[in-house]
């Protein structure tokens, strides 16, 4: 359950690297928003968590359980500090662009994480052939991590783990297909399908569908600024993309990329106008299409047609 507490804490487990003391990542099996109880000990943590500390030769690493303590509007002060504010996100705790992740790359090193755990790119290259007979595969080497290999979401199915990140918050009733993908700082609100690119920042409404290669541009690169949101029960049709908000209720045309600059012609009134569609950025209940003969993009009220998924994909 989602809350507006400004502090957060757990107990957690460190992999540190041995050769250069890098915390590589840290696991949270249960964060909690607000302050921590009474009896809580930053020196000490639960018999059940301190069982899985200690050295692991074969990736050159030690496992250490540590206590983290963070104000949520504070800047990120480290590795640790840095994974608890990803944990809070996919254990759908706080809410995408609620909390400060300002400076959260320079504190998450690249990793090396395998089938068997996180190992610095360093010891894996050096290592490479006894890792690998030990089955220990490469599956991403990034900053973030995949969200499945520390948290399970409730009722949410990820086809194709890799393509969603620590840090992705998926709401009950979420799919994710196997070209879909899903940043950290974004994700779902409600009952979603996503078969398209959720960019960081961007959330998604309840009942709505993404469809497949569809784009929602995000703030990470390309100089943008605006957080794009979509509302409930849209659809972006497939290889569609927006630069924009879209309201409840809203269509964009399969293949149709709108941004903030596109020009379009608005149907709404007996005489049609033209505007930039940043102008209706957020408007609710609007089809965004091309007019197959003479190629403007045109917008059009859609009235009270509702978007529905399928059920069964989703219960």
């Amino acid at each position: 359950m989602e809350t507006s507490s400004s502090r957060a804490w757990g107990y957690g487990i460190a992999t540190i690297s041995t050769d250069t003391n890098t915390v590589l990542d840290t696991w949270y099996p249960n964060p909690r928003l607000g302050e921590p109880p009474a009896n809580f000990d930053s020196h000490l943590i639960p018999a059940e968590m301190s069982s899985h500390e200690g050295a692991d030769e074969s990736r050159g690493v030690i496992r250490m359980g540590v206590t983290t303590v963070i104000d949520l509007e504070s800047l990120p002060q480290s590795t640790s500090d840095a994974y608890l504010r990803l944990h809070l996100l996919s254990h759908c705790l706080v809410r995408p662009n609620s909390l400060n992740l300002e400076g959260i790359f320079s504190l998450l090193p690249i990793v090396a994480f395998t089938t068997r755990g996180p190992v610095s790119p360093e010891f894996y290259d050096a290592n490479r052939l006894a890792l690998i007979g030990s089955g220990a595969i490469i599956t991403s080497l990034d900053r973030f991590p995949p969200m499945v290999n520390y948290v399970t979401p409730p009722r949410v199915r990820i086809a194709d783990a890799s393509r969603v990140r620590l840090g992705a918050h998926l709401a009950p009733g979420t799919t994710v297909m196997h070209e879909g993908f899903v940043n950290f700082n974004s994700g779902t609100l409600g009952t979603s399908m996503v078969e398209g690119r959720i960019s960081q920042g961007v959330v998604i409404g309840d009942g709505t569908d993404i469809g497949g290669g569809a784009s929602i541009m995000g703030t990470l690169s390309g100089g943008g600024t605006e957080v794009i949101s979509v509302g409930q029960r849209c659809l972006l049709g497939a290889n569609s993309g927006i630069g924009i908000s879209l309201g409840d209720d809203c269509v964009v045309e399969a293949g149709l990329y709108v941004t903030a600059g596109t020009k379009v012609t608005i149907l709404a009134e007996a005489n049609p106008t033209e505007a930039k569609a940043g102008q209706l950025s957020a408007t609710p209940q609007l089809l965004f299409r091309r007019n197959s003969r003479t190629g403007a993009v045109e917008v059009l009220p859609r009235g009270t047609q509702v978007i529905e998924l399928n059920s069964e994909l989703h219960s």
